[in-house]
């Protein structure tokens, strides 16, 4: 602020400028103050006998004055530093030092009368020195030090010691308020550069971003058109400023619509906003820019001047069309199935949860059903999940071309649809859109170059009846779905109430099922297979039965399904597997036992281990071992259980197909692998005991295939003298059925013979 020592900063500088110019712009006051008081000083000293003195103080006057001028002349137009602050200090200080030679000199040449005039003189000159000065402290101290040391020449008098205080006191009050105005000068030049600086800065960053950033400012007057368009903006409509400067806000965002006034929600909103003068943000609308849709997002608030005056709104855009497309896919991902564009899980369910809401209160609800492929996983099984994937793609396209009206159909999962009826008529048509369903879906697909063959099962439930709530709903139609893959697919069953009472038994069977190996209510039976001529024992079937303690016995019919779909049928068929072969152990050789195996246990990789273990531990030969298999191992089981069932044989296992001509009965299956012996279904053997053409035909059919074929056939379910006559006609090796013995336990089969022919437990 003084000027003794280099601005540290640029700040200081501007701020010491800014004290210089303060000076400079009360210059003239200065001079036209010397002026005066020289003027003044020749009309009151200028006959007293003072010319001499008063005449080199004025030259000295008028020296002093030009060099200032010239020294601030000369400072003008260059960079200010602090010592040009000090030049301007050198001048207060002659400025100062030529009036205390004013008071020295003329101090004893005046009476009272001039006394007076000259303090006045004095006074108004330090005044107005120190008005001049006021911004240079260094300078206004240089002024007024001298005029202090002046004073006591001019009251030099004993009497006027008071006076000479009082004036002495007035100079210094002059010289301390110069450094308060100084003090406070410099502060606010210091704000103010500070303030000015930020702005630059802030319209720097302002400049950069609109040049760089996605976003832009734009402003309207009170009007609500557009003033000062940025560049940015004008950039993003695709037109230049000037084209866009004087548009309305809301016509420019409208775009074609302007005319028709058919405006989306978001734009009456943001208008709403405009019109009420009200801050609003975040407000998303389409636009037409650059000839294209897209999606801005603006904020703004209103513009008001110190008066309180509306000068329009300013507010910050962006283009959010890639944001808004992302959530629209994200939104699309989580409500529709990304492979086949179905609606998915979660959308079918909003969709009934609002069907029942609007049917509450009427006899004729909603419905739903479920609809689920049939042989679907054998196509993935056997040509890929890729295939598979395509398939589903025209089972939907499919789909939703069946239910094109009020129907809502989506992908609940895997190869499972669902349809929502949200409005049934008084004759519902819910089996006729099955119907339809059902035929649409099992026509025969054309996916690369295979032609591929899939049925479809549905289930259907109907609201209010079958469920009040939609839970209870897609429960009920499930159940019924259920029912309609048990009857062997390709049909429509409805819900029944009597459905839930089976569906809460075969829960009960699978809990009681899961305790049974653990308390002993499993064994097994044993049933003769014999040769067909002679009646000799060759081998036993090893059949698994459940005794339940308060349910008793329970047929295998009911439970291994059970067991098959609660994944329980491994543990029981390991546990058969290895009684079975304890109890063939203690036979004579070569008395065989044949123990059925699933697909799933074939589908396990440690099934092999696990028959080789059963071996080893009951010491019974491989050859005496038979596992019999059935046609859903080829249809549900991948590659894995060819390799086991060539892996088993390697071993010395015999192998056998049952059920053969009961199922898909191709003959693609004998040549996957080789099997020792085909067993005829007993429904076979009563048809033809029964002369029934198809079946006497099967048999000999499949009689002259496996002989073809070195294996053996046995007939099963033979139960009469005439059957059994009929299976030795048509050349079956071996008869298995009541007729030669009922399933017995283990003690009943080993009495079936000799007593020193069977062996001791291992």
């Amino acid at each position: 602020m003084m000027g003794l020592v280099a601005a540290p900063d640029e700040a200081t500088e501007r701020v010491l400028a800014a004290q210089l110019r303060s000076a400079d712009t009360v210059a003239l006051l200065r001079l036209a103050m010397n002026v005066f008081g020289l003027i003044f000083l020749w009309q009151v000293f200028g006959h007293h006998g003072s010319a001499p003195r008063l005449a080199l103080w004025s030259a000295a006057l008028a020296a002093s004055t030009t060099l200032c001028a010239i020294l601030g002349r000369r400072r003008r137009g260059s960079e200010v530093t602090a010592a040009d602050l000090r030049m301007h200090g050198l001048t207060g200080l002659l400025h100062g030092l030529v009036w205390a030679f004013c008071m020295m000199s003329l101090s004893s040449h005046h009476g009272e009368a001039q006394l007076v005039a000259h303090w006045t003189l004095i006074s108004c000159i330090m005044v107005c020195g120190a008005i001049s000065f006021a911004a240079t402290p260094l300078a206004a101290t240089g002024f007024l030090l001298p005029c202090i040391a002046g004073l006591p020449f001019m009251f030099d008098e004993p009497g006027q010691l008071p006076l000479l205080a009082l004036a002495t006191s007035y100079a210094l009050s002059l010289l301390v308020g110069c450094f308060i105005y100084a003090r406070t000068f410099a502060r606010q030049h210091s704000t103010s550069v500070e303030l000015e600086e930020k702005s630059e800065v802030v319209s720097l960053l302002l400049r950069e971003y609109e040049h760089g950033a996605s976003d832009w400012l734009w402003q309207t007057d009170p009007a609500r058109r557009l003033n000062g368009v940025s560049p940015r903006l004008a950039e993003m409509l695709g037109r230049t400023p000037i084209e866009v400067e004087g548009m309305l806000l809301v016509q420019l965002l409208a775009g074609s619509a302007w005319e028709s006034g058919l405006f989306p929600t978001a734009l009456h909103s943001l208008a709403d906003h405009l019109k009420r003068r009200e801050s609003f943000s975040n407000i998303v609308l389409p636009v037409e820019a650059k000839g294209e849709a897209r999606w801005w997002e603006l904020s703004a608030s209103p513009r008001y001047d110190e008066q309180g005056t509306f000068l329009g709104f300013r507010g910050v855009g962006s283009d959010v069309t890639e944001q808004r497309e992302s959530a629209d896919r994200i939104a699309q991902l989580a409500r529709f199935d990304p492979l086949t564009g179905l609606p998915n899980r979660a959308h079918l369910r909003d969709v009934l949860d609002k069907a029942m809401a609007a049917a509450r209160g009427r006899a004729a609800g909603c419905a739903f059903l479920m609809i689920d492929l049939d042989r679907f996983k054998a196509v993935n099984d056997t040509l890929g999940h890729q295939i598979g994937d395509k398939l589903l793609t025209q089972v939907a396209r499919r789909l939703r071309h069946i239910c094109s009206g009020s129907e809502f159909c989506g992908r609940i999962g895997g190869d499972e649809f669902a349809v929502v009826i949200p409005t049934l008529g008084e004759n519902r048509g819910i089996g006729k859109l099955a119907g339809h369903i059902i035929s649409g879906l099992s026509a025969p697909y054309q996916v690369d170059e295979h032609t591929l063959y899939v049925g479809a099962s549905v289930g259907s439930a109907v609201s209010p009846q079958d469920g009040s709530e939609p839970e209870a709903l897609i429960r009920s139609a499930d159940l019924a779905l259920y029912r309609a893959k048990s009857e062997g697919g390709g049909v429509h069953c409805a819900y029944e109430p009597q459905l839930h009472a089976q569906a809460e038994e075969r829960r009960k069977l699978e809990l009681a099922l899961r305790d049974a190996l653990e308390q002993d209510q499993l064994h097994v039976l044993f049933q003769p297979v014999v040769e067909a001529e002679g009646g000799t024992i060759v081998g036993f079937e090893a059949l698994v039965r459940w005794t339940h303690p308060e349910m008793g016995a329970i047929s295998p019919a009911k439970f291994v399904p059970v067991a098959e779909e609660a994944r329980l049928i491994g543990p029981i068929g390991e546990w058969v597997l290895r009684t079975a072969c304890l109890e063939a152990a203690r036979w004579p050789d070569p008395v065989r036992i044949a123990v059925n195996v699933s697909a799933e246990q074939l589908g396990h990789p440690s099934f092999v281990g696990a028959v080789v273990s059963a071996l080893a531990q009951s010491g019974l030969e491989a050859r005496r071992l038979e596992l019999e298999v059935t046609e859903s191992v080829f249809v549900n089981a991948d590659s894995g259980a060819l390799k086991i069932l060539d892996q088993l044989r390697g071993l010395g296992v015999q192998l056998s197909l049952d059920d053969f001509g009961t199922g898909y009965s191709s003959l693609g299956y004998l040549s996957r692998t080789r099997f020792d012996t085909i067993k005829i279904d007993r429904s076979f053997v009563v048809g033809a005991s029964n002369n029934k053409a198809e079946s006497l035909a099967i048999i000999r059919a499949v009689v002259t295939l496996a002989d073809s074929l070195g294996m053996a056939t046995t007939a099963e379910g033979v139960e009469t003298e005439v059957e059994l006559a009929m299976v030795r006609r048509l050349g079956c090796h071996k008869v298995q059925g009541y007729y030669f013995g009922r399933p017995m336990p283990a003690k009943d089969a080993a009495g079936l013979f000799p007593p020193d022919q069977l062996r001791a437990r291992a």
